[in-house]
């Protein structure tokens, strides 16, 4: 028998019902899926957007295969009870498949009757998907213990050395070589000083500041990301690092920089 939050839904025939996502910094339409009885319990216990995939006739938790999940602030209703809207924080600004903030980013101009796309894409599509782990079994998140992530991202990184660069994203980086891996590592590093100085900024001014931390943590993400293909690129690895920093467990910071063969 379901909750009786959900008994007073009014869902359609196919028992779904409409769902839009808003940003809660900024009140922006993000996007609109469909959720079921289910999804909506699993985005209650979770605290993340979970939705139900007509296409592929099964629940979806947003972010599954991008990254991009959804913390769920609110959850409203209309006064029909017949659509629900997700008062959301955009886990790294994209919301929608093409890489842009939000899906709705075509604009109808009225001159010419055509639809015109007026937002820019935030993020390439294939750098996204491109190898991203699918997860086919319903109501499943990939969640690995911190301790376990360089070391798996370390067995990822080597085994994209041999696949098709025309399927992996880190793989492509691998066959375009160490000067196209560092620009990455320097546009991720510079993306990153740019969204803690706009965290700042939103700090500065009283706003609410969760759109801007989860942006900080997603862009530092990447930047650390990109380096781990730098280091493997370089026949290194995130292990060759987590060791190098063990090493100066104990040290006095000034003493270890000191202590520095100089270079020249």
């Amino acid at each position: 028998m379901m909750m009786s939050w959900l008994d007073d839904l009014t869902f359609n025939a196919d028992g779904l019902i409409p769902a839009i996502a808003q940003d809660h910094a900024t009140g922006q339409i993000l996007m609109m899926a469909w959720q079921n009885a289910e999804s909506l319990r699993l985005t209650v216990e979770t605290g993340t957007a979970v939705y139900f995939s007509r296409s592929r006739g099964k629940i979806w938790h947003k972010g599954e295969s991008s990254g991009h999940t959804q913390i769920v602030h609110e959850i409203r209703t209309d006064c029909d009870r017949d659509v629900i809207v997700l008062i959301i924080t955009q886990i790294g600004g994209v919301a929608c498949h093409t890489g842009r903030t939000s899906c709705f980013f075509e604009k109808l101009d009225v001159a010419s009757l055509d639809w015109v796309a007026v937002d820019k894409v935030i993020k390439d599509p294939s750098e996204i998907y491109g190898d991203a782990v699918k997860v086919d079994a319903p109501h499943t998140l990939i969640k690995l213990d911190n301790s376990k992530v360089i070391g798996e991202l370390d067995r990822i990184l080597d085994e994209r050395k041999t696949a098709d660069k025309d399927s992996s994203y880190v793989s492509s980086l691998y066959h375009k070589g160490l000067n196209k891996i560092l620009e990455k590592v320097g546009e991720e590093t510079t993306e990153a000083i740019i969204s803690a100085k706009e965290l700042q900024l939103v700090r500065a001014t009283g706003d609410n500041d969760e759109h801007a931390k989860a942006d900080v943590v997603y862009e530092v993400a990447d930047m650390w990301f990109h380096s781990l293909v730098a280091l493997h690129q370089l026949g290194l690895s995130g292990d060759d690092v987590l060791t190098e920093l063990a090493r100066r467990f104990g040290l006095s910071g000034i003493d270890e920089k000191n202590a520095r063969t100089p270079k020249g």
